[in-house]
């Protein structure tokens, strides 16, 4: 018998959203806490009324998933524009004549992937994008997976003692770190600088009203108002607290697959594991709004 008390590590409890039934898409859920893969929609001319189911599945699962899709370049950014505003990269390269649409690729000339380390997408940016569509097209043989984590869950996962000493604290978020020389060797020159922004380390969630964490070991540099000493280690403990596998799920990609999420509630993690095999695709980003 096992001597840890339930005190030891978080308690998951999963939340049922299956109350209302999904009349034109179908769910099939990945974990009780995020991700669901969706079918019976195409993405590239789906109903008002599939929009429609499609912006709640992403509010009740964070990051929702899609198979043999085939949409053109610009389908892909019309997807996007249902959405909101089209966000662009401050460094990532794109496709010709498509700022919105950047390019995702590694293959055996590569020195890095993209999104090899958790992360929230441009949290840098004071109005960092509310949600990310990435469809890929070309993927390796084996591997190359994502990693998508619940902020909520990690957020409700704390102590009560935790919640209070995070309520009303700011971080720094900072793409200097992150982006000068990243895009090189792909031709993309440096900019003179690159965007840093403020946001709270506990954000409520503009549709939901549910709280989550909002520090990433990408682009969070450090707590602002406390001694750097303690920034760095209550960073550290919350790194390693929301990378939890209990607050995970896993997509495996195959060609021709499309990962939506939601920024402002989920952090992911792309696995660079299949090199020198080659993985394409494309990504449009969609605007948020200031983390409150």
């Amino acid at each position: 018998m096992s001597s840890l008390s339930a005190l030891d590590g978080p308690r998951i409890k999963a939340r049922d959203e299956s109350g209302r039934p999904y009349e034109t898409i179908r769910i099939d859920r990945l974990t009780p806490v995020i991700g669901a893969e969706i079918s019976g929609v195409d993405l590239a001319a789906p109903t008002n009324h599939q929009m429609d189911e499609i912006h709640r599945a992403l509010a009740e699962h964070l990051v929702i998933f899609f198979r043999d899709q085939h949409m053109s370049q610009q389908q892909h950014l019309d997807f996007g524009r249902r959405f909101g505003e089209l966000h662009l990269h401050p460094a990532a390269p794109h496709e010709p004549g498509h700022p919105e649409l950047m390019v995702i690729k590694a293959d055996e000339n590569s020195l890095r992937a993209n999104g090899e380390g958790w992360h929230s997408d441009v949290s840098c940016d004071e109005y960092p994008p509310m949600g990310s569509i990435l469809y890929i097209k070309e993927c390796p043989p084996a591997g190359g997976d994502t990693l998508f984590a619940s902020m909520y869950a990690a957020y409700d996962a704390l102590s009560d003692r935790m919640k209070a000493y995070l309520e009303g604290l700011t971080a720094e978020h900072s793409g200097e770190h992150v982006y000068r020389g990243m895009f090189a060797k792909e031709g993309v020159a440096d900019k003179a600088s690159y965007p840093r922004a403020e946001h709270p380390v506990v954000r409520r969630h503009p549709v939901t009203g549910r709280r989550a964490l909002y520090v990433n070991r990408g682009f969070t540099t450090r707590i602002l108002g406390i001694p750097r000493d303690e920034s760095d280690g209550i960073l550290r403990y919350l790194y390693e607290h929301m990378e939890n596998p209990l607050f995970q799920c896993r997509f495996r990609w195959q060609p021709n697959s499309v990962a939506f999420w939601d920024n402002r509630c989920a952090q992911h993690r792309a696995m660079w594991d299949y090199w020198p095999h080659r993985r394409y695709g494309n990504r449009v980003t969609v605007k948020g709004e200031r983390p409150v």
